[in-house]
């Protein structure tokens, strides 16, 4: 079994009423927030604009960097794979 000084189980109890206290906290924390339905409303509408608005940003740069490679594909003019991509290439951009 393990042997433990007056120190380490000192250090132990601190830590264990530390997380305590901390756990104690984030359940207040989440009660307050529950109860309060316009704070929880506008919290989770928020998140919602900045995570919607993220994802658009990101989807944007993303397909912006694959027409570009696909643009470099097709200037390297490989017969059938040219073809194929300079189509879709294409249709994005007449969907513009």
């Amino acid at each position: 079994m393990l042997r433990m000084n007056k120190y380490e189980k000192k250090l132990i109890k601190v830590i264990n009423e530390l997380n305590r206290n901390l756990e104690d906290d984030n359940i207040r924390k989440l009660s307050e927030l529950v109860g309060n339905n316009k704070k929880l409303f506008l919290k989770n509408f928020v998140s919602g604009i900045f995570r919607g608005f993220g994802i658009s940003i990101g989807l944007t740069i993303l397909s912006a960097v694959i027409i570009y490679f696909l643009q470099k594909i097709i200037r390297l003019n490989i017969p059938i794979i040219s073809e194929y991509i300079m189509d879709i290439v294409e249709i994005v951009e007449k969907n513009r």
